[in-house]
């Protein structure tokens, strides 16, 4: 079973995994889909219909907006930003109070074991690669390749990063190498898979 905190808004239409934990102040809205052993951190918000995949944590004051979705082991840090419109506008042309009916929600897709680092904006509709790290601070405004860590406004690539989050070094074959697991990398053409094993 989920743990929700007392203080937390978690609409009765929202699917929340087991062993989630949902703390104080965050709402979790309508038809949004949270998976198991996630953590939602204080003041995280979560849309209608935004997916979260299990062993996920959003830090507190995380916004993630609908139709965002964030696949498993995603790490969302604290504040951070995932946006869902082109066009923001309060007012319609004429001057009335937008409904949803006048826009069209866009999300931001987060692969497995990505991560966005505190107050990052992802800029809807971006597709952040599996493993790949949004640093601190960051604005993306257009797709993150897998493993690429990516820094600055508007962000733009700084390396490459493994599994374990630590920078990529060239081993002088060619290949990049983890310092820390020791797993091997492949850049073809601005793509980074894992070598073949043998």
């Amino acid at each position: 079973m989920p743990t929700i905190a007392e203080t937390a808004d978690v609409a009765d239409a929202a699917v929340i995994g087991d062993g989630t934990r949902v703390w104080h102040l965050a709402q979790i809205r309508e038809d949004a889909t949270v998976g198991s052993n996630c953590n939602i951190g204080r003041g995280a918000y979560v849309g209608p219909g935004a997916v979260i995949g299990s062993n996920c944590k959003l830090q507190n004051y995380a916004l993630v907006y609908e139709p965002a979705r964030l696949a498993d082991g995603v790490f969302v840090g604290p504040a951070a930003v995932l946006t869902n419109d082109l066009r923001p506008r309060a007012v319609t042309p004429d001057g009335t109070l937008k409904g949803s009916e006048d826009w069209d929600a866009v999300g931001v897709t987060v692969g497995t074991g990505a991560s966005i680092g505190a107050r990052a904006v992802c800029v809807a509709p971006v597709s952040v690669g599996a493993w790949a790290t949004v640093a601190a601070g960051a604005v993306v405004t257009r797709d993150v390749p897998d493993y690429a860590v990516v820094v600055g406004v508007p962000a733009r690539q700084a390396g490459w990063v493994g599994e374990a989050g630590h920078p990529l070094k060239q081993d002088g074959s060619g290949r990049w190498l983890c310092p820390v697991t020791g797993r091997r990398y492949v850049e073809n053409n601005g793509q980074l898979a894992p070598a073949e094993a043998g």
